[in-house]
């Protein structure tokens, strides 16, 4: 058979169109959003349709939000760095061992917030190229809010709400004891290199009938929410100390301005007079600054104390309570005044000077008892004082002197906390006076050996009475009771149901 030009030319565009045809395809992937949480790896599917081979062709993964750089390119067989945007590197790739079968999605680690965005995957061969769109969403839940004391502002108590690592931007609201929203200052927001957020905000609060608070940072797109409660001690909010003290120095004023003039006048005639008016001066200016000096160690005491709620007790107080541990009384360490129940659960002052077997461990100079075992980690019991009018508890370091009558101090070996003739004391080094909204029915006591704190708590509505902090822990810590002698109602260690 005779072949013709014409016939040549024939084959020659059916074998282009045919070429041309074979090398056409499509990328795909998936329509959904993609949300993925910070920190997390993640993967963008990207696949071709036919399942062609992509080992030849170039690969561009691309991150809508930036005009030039890349996230990803993959060429000639090999990663292409140039022009990538740094805070990818090391942190993409591909599935290399299934680019023969069109496979082209790319593995994102430790996702950051800044990766939130439009990422296009974008393939090209020789004579070909297509694209597909990916939207990826990222969601971090930030750190729960701390809440600090700035002191008087304005006529009010100024507080600082602050939390960071949320993503997207979260919002900051203030709340008083009803849950109701009250303004505050503007929001302070602060973005991090990762793109996570940082907010702040002050506000200032007036004296209410509970002094709760609440600050709450929430995003509503991941519906996420975190909150911390404070509750500010009423003394806070007493300027009548620092009013005083005012008036107090303008009168020392007036009396050092008229005394220097009677010290002019009488200078030549009486220098006797003289000194003595000095002296007067002199101890009436120690007299305001020894007030000034008592009036600021209490407030420091407040704010030390509050502050230790804020990031101690408040954040997780149901874990607290799951280190109850089962304790009975140890009668060899009992004072012979003390009667105790048959289980070793109540102790009361009885008067009756008993004759007991003379136990080393006995107290003999204070109506004292301790727990039948010590702990050196973390534990926590519960104490009925209800209907007393004096009592004593804590921890105490053993072995410790039971026949001294000095006060029952850190230093000493006792960390405790007393009623007596109506007065809650703290017996730290100095005494601290405890200024109490509730009289305890039920007193708890947590120790955090590790860290050197022995803590107390009203436990019906769940508020802080004392810390002692940055004390160093050696030995075991033993549970002490003493019931006092003013009344015969009897102290009772409680079973602690964790779940209360």
């Amino acid at each position: 058979m005779k072949v013709t030009q014409l016939d040549c030319l024939c084959v020659i565009l059916l074998h282009l169109l045919h070429t041309a045809g074979s090398e056409r395809f499509e990328v795909l992937g998936p329509t959904d959003v993609i949300a993925v949480v910070a920190g997390d790896d993640i993967i963008l599917p990207c696949y071709l349709k036919p399942n062609i081979s992509a080992e030849d062709m170039t690969v561009d993964w691309l991150n809508l939000d930036f005009i030039d750089d890349r996230v990803y390119r993959y060429q000639n067989h090999r990663i292409i760095q140039e022009d990538q945007i740094p805070s990818y590197r090391g942190r993409t790739s591909l599935f290399k061992e299934e680019l023969w079968r069109g496979n082209t999605s790319l593995k994102l680690t430790r996702v950051q917030g800044t990766d939130e965005g439009r990422y296009k995957c974008l393939i090209q061969s020789k004579s070909w190229y297509d694209d597909f769109t990916i939207q990826v969403l990222v969601k971090a839940v930030g750190s729960k809010p701390v809440v600090s004391i700035e002191g008087h502002r304005e006529g009010g108590m100024g507080l600082l709400c602050e939390s960071e690592g949320w993503h997207p931007e979260p919002e900051l609201l203030w709340l008083d004891s009803k849950g109701v929203h009250f303004s505050a200052r503007t929001l302070e927001t602060h973005r991090d290199f990762k793109g996570f957020y940082r907010v702040k905000q002050h506000v200032i609060v007036q004296e209410t009938d509970t002094n709760r608070f609440t600050c709450r940072v929430q995003q509503s797109r991941i519906n996420e929410k975190m909150e911390t409660e404070v509750h500010l001690p009423s003394e806070l909010f007493d300027t009548t100390p620092w009013k005083m003290s005012l008036i107090v120095l303008c009168c020392l004023g007036a009396i050092t301005v008229i005394g220097l003039a009677l010290a002019i006048y009488c200078i030549c005639n009486n220098k006797d007079n003289l000194t003595e008016q000095r002296d007067d001066l002199k101890k009436e200016k120690d007299d305001l600054t020894e007030k000034l000096d008592d009036h600021k160690r209490k407030l420091e005491i407040l704010t030390s104390q509050l502050d230790f709620v804020n990031t101690n007790w408040s954040p997780d107080v149901e874990t607290i309570r799951r280190h109850a541990v089962d304790l009975t009384l140890d009668p060899d360490s009992a004072h012979c005044n003390l009667i105790l129940s048959q289980d070793g659960k109540q102790v009361r002052h009885g008067k009756l000077n008993q004759v007991l077997s003379d136990y080393r461990k006995r107290y003999k100079n204070c109506s004292g008892i301790l727990g039948n075992v010590g702990f050196s980690r973390k534990f926590y019991y519960e104490v009925q004082v209800e209907g007393k009018t004096e009592w004593t508890l804590g921890v105490v370091r053993r072995p410790i002197n039971r026949n001294e009558r000095s006060r029952p101090i850190p230093y000493k070996g006792y960390w405790t906390v007393e009623l007596k003739n109506g007065e809650y004391t703290a017996h730290a080094d100095s005494p601290v006076t405890l200024s109490l909204r509730e009289k305890p029915q039920k007193v708890g006591v947590f120790v955090d050996y590790e860290k050197g704190q022995v803590s107390f708590f009203n436990v019906e509505d769940r508020s802080h009475i004392y810390s002692f902090t940055g004390s160093k822990f050696s030995k075991k810590l033993y549970p002490f009771f003493n019931p006092g002698g003013s009344d015969s109602v009897s102290l009772v260690i409680c079973p602690v149901d964790a779940t209360d």
